[in-house]
């Protein structure tokens, strides 16, 4: 009969792999799986960001279609409501392969369409600096979350703080859309989604640490997405407000 603790952490002695955190009763080398395979369809989906986004910014046609017409903008408008149908479908349907990444991508396609019209508009100068910035906070507050969590420290208390947070932006930018403060006001609305987003990484990235079944990795991969999106565009609404552009 093996000891308690050859039952509890016995693959981790035979692999090598450690615990991801001290209460850790799964094989470690499954979740790391789990986790790689996350990050990878998040990597593709960065990638597809890129790319539809390059093509809208570099094809002034296509901007100019959109800003000139009527029907651009009833394109956009369902551009934006499709994305909003899609990621529903894609949370029902996120066990059932392929249909779940067929949906994943269709859905990375739409909001980087809407992405690189935002983007469109900004300069080159302030796209580049939030873009390194993103990649900064994502990568520190990743690495952070992972160092925390095998010390033992959790951020599951973090979510209904978020969730409040979230509901205040969201507010703060219609009244924004029907009664604008001006400058200030468009960059404190991006500080502070800049802040909130940030919390959401690190707590997103717990729950794929300690929370999320194998079976959610299309969830997952959207709650990482969405987080390293909205951080962009809060970003890039800072920058863009600090100057002219």
């Amino acid at each position: 009969m093996s000891r308690p603790t050859e039952a509890k952490f016995g693959p981790e002695i035979e692999t090598g792999n450690r615990p991801l955190y001290p209460t850790m009763i799964e094989r470690p080398e499954l979740r790391w799986a789990f986790i790689r395979k996350v990050y990878a369809i998040v990597t593709v989906q960065l990638l597809l960001t890129i790319a539809v986004s390059s093509v809208i910014i570099n094809v002034h046609p296509i901007k100019n279609f959109f800003v000139s017409s009527r029907a651009g903008l009833g394109v956009y408008i369902a551009i934006v409501i499709s994305s909003f149908i899609v990621l529903i479908l894609v949370r029902v349907f996120h066990e059932l392969h392929p249909i779940n990444f067929l949906l994943l991508m269709l859905f990375t396609v739409l909001l980087s369409f809407s992405l690189g019209l935002s983007c469109a508009f900004a300069s080159g100068r302030v796209i580049l600096e939030a873009v390194i910035l993103t990649a900064v906070l994502v990568v520190s507050l990743s690495l952070y979350t992972f160092w925390a969590a095998r010390r033992g420290h959790d951020f599951g208390f973090l979510g209904p703080f978020l969730f409040g947070s979230l509901t205040v932006l969201l507010v703060y930018g219609i009244i924004q859309i029907f009664f604008p403060l001006g400058k200030i006001a468009v960059m404190i609305y991006g500080a502070l989604g800049v802040i909130l987003f940030s919390g959401y990484i690190v707590y997103d990235t717990d729950n794929l640490i300690k929370r999320f079944t194998y079976d959610e990795y299309i969830c997952a991969s959207i709650c990482l997405y969405l987080d390293i999106v909205n951080l962009f565009i809060f970003l890039l609404t800072l920058l863009g407000g600090q100057g002219d552009d």
